[in-house]
């Protein structure tokens, strides 16, 4: 029998696969995603967050997919996740294969590799990253809990994951951005 878990990645992949939206749990807190590779999917989550000029976190379920969307993954990148004990966001200098909305305006890319049941299963199953931002409109706080998430937020989306609803959030990831030349420049803590 299909455990819970596995019912909501499979019509969690549906919805990517068609290039809608979910409404999902990950490593830190609630979030928006879709397809990191399709920019038409990405335009539907800049609107739902009524979001212009600002770049997404992408998902990635492990360390060895980071040279297929990083043009260079300097090798400090890959101790600093490792060893991270919280979810760490990583910016690199050049991303490549995603969608372009979902890179900043100088071409770097944010990625983090997930420590998440059904984040690392869901990404796995895809084969393909996700977008991860937060399940707020921007400029709002974010939403530390699935009950704090709005209405228009929930309403927006093509699907909301029944997974870990009653479960409190984590804070969002740690930021840094590694630049050239292994210079490391925290950006959240």
């Amino acid at each position: 029998m299909q455990s819970i878990m596995q019912k909501e990645i499979e019509k969690s992949l549906e919805v990517l696969k068609s290039g809608g939206i979910l409404l999902y749990p990950t490593d830190t807190i609630w979030g928006l995603g879709c397809d990191a590779t399709n920019p038409e999917a990405v335009e539907k989550i800049i609107q739902i967050k009524k979001r212009e000029g600002k770049s997404f976190i992408v998902l990635l379920e492990n360390l060895n997919d980071l040279f297929r969307y990083v043009k260079e993954v300097p090798d400090v990148a890959y101790e600093l996740i490792e060893l991270s004990e919280k979810p760490l966001t990583v910016v690199f200098d050049g991303g490549k294969g995603l969608a372009p909305n979902v890179l900043n305006a100088d071409g770097s890319v944010g990625i983090r590799v997930v420590k998440h049941p059904f984040c690392e299963q869901l990404i796995r199953k895809f084969r393909k990253p996700i977008v991860s931002t937060s399940a707020n409109i921007s400029g709002n706080p974010s939403a530390m809990s699935f009950d704090e998430i709005s209405e228009e937020i929930k309403q927006g989306v093509d699907y909301v994951v029944d997974f870990e609803r009653s479960k409190k959030s984590a804070a969002p990831s740690s930021i840094i951005k590694l630049g050239n030349g292994g210079l490391i420049k925290i950006l959240r803590k």
